[in-house]
């Protein structure tokens, strides 16, 4: 018998989707972090906005934005959700050579929204990553985190 604290596993362990049908419709809310680390030079260039393939930020926030939209097509077992607000925010900070991103979704439903807004720093970071290579190979994506929910059952919870 599977841990009954695995919510994804049915009686016999095989994965399954939650049924949340019985669950509370409330307001959630979750915000998710990513790092995009790089060389000065090369942050400096997002900043000034002269990377080779264009407006690296712009690109990446609805990059960012439009992949919240689609977590549940990308992540095998997250339920659909209709978002009601996505917000993608992008700094950069060149002595760093960091791109710190950071995104925000919210919706009213029966499940939350985390998945959704570390799908939107993923692919924002990932966005940034194909938007300054032909400047930089060695750029890396340092850390995607959860810093924040509110709303369901378990209530709020923010990052130490």
């Amino acid at each position: 018998m599977p841990d009954p604290r695995l919510t994804h596993l049915d009686a016999t362990g095989a994965a399954r989707m939650v049924d949340v049908g019985a669950k509370a419709v409330t307001q959630r809310r979750a915000v998710a972090q990513a790092v995009v680390a790089m060389a000065p030079d090369t942050a400096a260039a997002v900043a000034a906005g002269d990377a080779p393939k264009g407006d690296v930020l712009g690109t990446a926030r609805i990059a960012g934005i439009q992949a919240a939209k689609r977590t549940g097509e990308l992540i095998p077992l997250c339920h659909p959700l209709g978002l009601d607000a996505v917000a993608v925010d992008l700094v950069v900070d060149p002595e760093a050579g960091t791109v710190t991103i950071r995104a925000e979704a919210s919706t009213t439903a029966r499940t939350g929204v985390e998945m959704e807004a570390m799908t939107a720093a993923s692919v924002a970071a990932l966005t940034v990553y194909d938007m300054v290579k032909g400047l930089e190979r060695g750029v890396t994506l340092r850390e995607v985190a959860l810093l924040e929910k509110t709303g369901g059952k378990s209530g709020p919870w923010r990052r130490g």
